[in-house]
């Protein structure tokens, strides 16, 4: 999401976009082959960006995808709420609204984890209660996606519980109340192990899908719920998978890394894991970095690749987050994205950098 620089805004107030720069990043994701996660996390949704804005952004993206045949999810949530003080019934009209919005569209929904869900302290049963409402009326399957405090410390506690195997066997129960209403579940907890364990239970897609998975398909029979991976620290290995299966990618850090991504997935499809780990295991470090605590500040390093690469003219963030990070961090995310070859012109991208060092104080590239 590109802001505009020249708007007259507050942190506090509503977000001004550049639409041209931010439907274009979208274009050039959809060049590459990769589908486009809409009215997000990485788009600022909940950090700068507001309901009646991921609105617009939906909009104007379905229009785009559309027309150049893209694949699209939105997220569909509550942030049209107050912060606190709304009731489970407040929750389910909210995201009765945000879903409606998103199907009219044409794009898949996604029903983002909610702030205001979370701020009631509800148990497992209002859990099921609503997403068991909410998937029963929704006109094709859904993906739910699981945030974890990480990237948002609001989201503590959710699926009813701070104990995550509690909170794993409500989401179960979710998915198994709903047969065929959810396409696959989002999983975005840092946390490997967790995430194959869950995979498992799932029942994804494996690596080498056998003779009787294939018949149970072409019988009609109720295909596996996939598990996207948002585990921007251990996607390489989460997304080759193992003899019991493998996760799909929905991931911030594809953002960045497109063109990288798209090949490395192109050589995993054409049956070459090696090569699919030779393209993509050297982009973890600098997904490390990116996504280092306080994780929820990733998009400032994201927005700041996107100015180098020269995807957006100006270092500027919706809420003024492009100071959620510090310079030492910024340079070595430079440094990071330029080992990879991110940058199309790499003489350019460094002297952006070396005008941003000056701005804070800082007159050669080498200090620190």
């Amino acid at each position: 999401m590109v802001a505009d620089p020249h708007a007259d805004t507050s942190p506090d107030g509503p977000a001004a976009l550049d639409w041209d720069a931010t439907l274009a990043f979208r274009h050039h994701l959809w060049a590459h082959g990769l589908g486009v996660a809409e009215a997000m996390d990485t788009a600022q949704r909940g950090a700068g960006l507001d309901w009646a804005g991921a609105a617009e952004l939906i909009r104007r993206s379905a229009a785009e995808a559309r027309a150049v045949g893209g694949r699209l999810a939105c997220g569909a949530g509550t942030d049209q709420l107050p912060p606190t003080g709304s009731s489970l019934a407040d929750v389910r009209a909210a995201y009765e609204e945000q879903l409606a919005l998103v199907e009219d569209a044409g794009a898949q929904p996604v029903l983002m984890a909610s702030r205001q869900l979370a701020a009631l302290g509800a148990g497992p049963d209002a859990y099921r209660d609503l997403y068991g409402h909410l998937l029963r009326q929704t006109g094709r399957p859904v993906i739910l996606h699981w945030l974890g405090a990480a990237f948002d410390p609001a989201l503590a506690g959710y699926w009813g519980s701070a104990d995550l195997d509690v909170a794993t066997e409500t989401l179960l129960g979710i998915v198994a109340d709903n047969p065929g209403a959810v396409d696959g579940v989002k999983v975005s907890l840092l946390d490997a192990a967790r995430e194959v364990r869950l995979r498992r239970r799932l029942g994804t897609r494996a690596t080498t899908p056998t003779a009787g998975a294939e018949a149970a398909a072409q019988d009609g029979h109720q295909r596996a719920v996939r598990c996207y991976t948002g585990d921007d620290f251990h996607y390489p290995e989460l997304i080759a998978g193992d003899a019991h299966g493998a996760s799909d990618a929905l991931l911030g850090v594809f953002d960045p890394l497109a063109p990288l991504a798209a090949e490395a997935v192109r050589r995993l499809d054409a049956g070459d894991p090696a090569g699919f780990r030779a393209v993509l295991d050297p982009t973890v470090p600098l997904a490390r970095h990116l996504f280092q605590a306080p994780t929820r500040y990733y998009k400032t390093g994201v927005v700041l690749l996107a100015w180098l690469a020269g995807h957006q003219s100006h270092f500027t963030m919706v809420g003024g987050l492009q100071s959620a990070r510090s310079l030492p961090h910024l340079r070595r995310s430079h440094e990071l994205g330029a080992a990879l070859g991110l940058f199309p012109d790499p003489e350019r991208a460094a002297a952006k950098m070396r005008a941003l060092l000056l701005v804070h104080g800082v007159e050669e590239a080498g200090a620190p």
